[in-house]
């Protein structure tokens, strides 16, 4: 079968691409890589927070596989809102990298050994107030690009330290640069982080049994638990929200975030259920994260 797989253009983007892309080569397919431009891509030094727009890096990849130019599309499953398109759909979560999120700083510290007004850079609100939860003295600024350009800005001393996902830096050779990896306790991960997502057409049998080989139940039903959190609990890119599930034997656990930009007011939760009704165990935390008063903090 030949295939058209549909990728962002950075270097992350088409590393997971050609990942996808050998896994189907060795199962006899022909596939090709179309790289699109995304509104995302284009905005390479805006604030994502407070551009207000979700799915700044899958709507055109989206488009291009709903006017059929493209046969299916690789994502960063944390980039994927989760109210997609009608006819597009997940069919396969391939196994997860690391969840976690690393520090890299320039000098080798550990979080506790940077020193008071360290510039510590990152451009999710998520990872801003954590970090602020665990020290108050850091000065939090933003950073955008790829994984290497933001090294050789810490390099040149414009940081002091990054934090970025732990997956990012495995994934492009950067493993030995991370000085201290965070405990999804200390801070928890995006939904999705360290997984990628393969969307196709709903409907397109064809492709959907192609890729199926590709698919981790487990990491595909930690996935829906964190997704089912964000669906419940409807926050947009302003407003910090973390979900992490792990799977023990048939027993799903899930962790998550809800907090104040600023890291004032951190809310955490938990909750535990059955694996096969992933939806189920992400909603009572969404609802647990509600009774504590995340209500207030998602109202902004």
């Amino acid at each position: 079968m030949r295939l058209i797989l549909g990728s962002r253009g950075s270097k992350l983007a088409l590393w997971q691409a050609h990942w996808i892309k050998s896994q189907l080569e060795a199962q006899g397919h022909e596939t090709e890589i179309r790289v699109i431009r995304t509104s995302g891509d284009k905005l390479a030094t805006a604030s994502l927070a407070q551009s207000g727009t979700k799915g700044l890096f899958v709507k055109e990849i989206e488009e291009a596989l709903l006017e059929g130019s493209v046969d299916l599309a690789v994502h960063s499953l944390k980039d994927l809102p989760v109210d997609q398109p009608e006819r597009l759909c997940v069919a396969a979560v391939p196994p997860r990298e690391d969840a976690r999120d690393a520090l890299i700083a320039r000098d080798g510290q550990k979080l506790m050994d940077l020193p008071s007004g360290a510039r510590v850079g990152t451009s999710s609100l998520r990872r801003r107030s954590q970090l602020l939860g665990l020290r108050t003295d850091f000065e939090i600024v933003p950073v955008r690009g790829n994984v290497d350009t933001r090294l050789r800005k810490l390099d040149a001393g414009e940081y002091d330290a990054l934090v970025m996902a732990a997956a990012g830096a495995h994934r492009l050779g950067f493993a030995r640069r991370i000085t201290e990896y965070f405990s999804p306790c200390q801070m928890c991960p995006a939904a999705g982080q360290g997984a990628l997502a393969v969307e196709i057409r709903c409907g397109d049998e064809r492709v959907a049994q192609t890729v199926n080989s590709l698919d981790d139940q487990n990491t595909h039903l930690a996935i829906r638990a964190e997704r089912a959190v964000l669906r419940r609990l409807g926050g947009g890119c302003q407003t910090p929200i973390a979900a992490y599930a792990t799977i023990e034997g048939d027993c799903i656990t899930i962790i998550g975030v809800v907090a104040d930009p600023d890291g004032t007011r951190i809310i955490r939760g938990s909750a535990r259920g059955e694996k096969n009704d992933p939806e189920a165990t992400g909603a009572r935390l969404a609802q647990d994260l509600l009774n504590q008063g995340a209500k207030a903090i998602l109202r902004g």
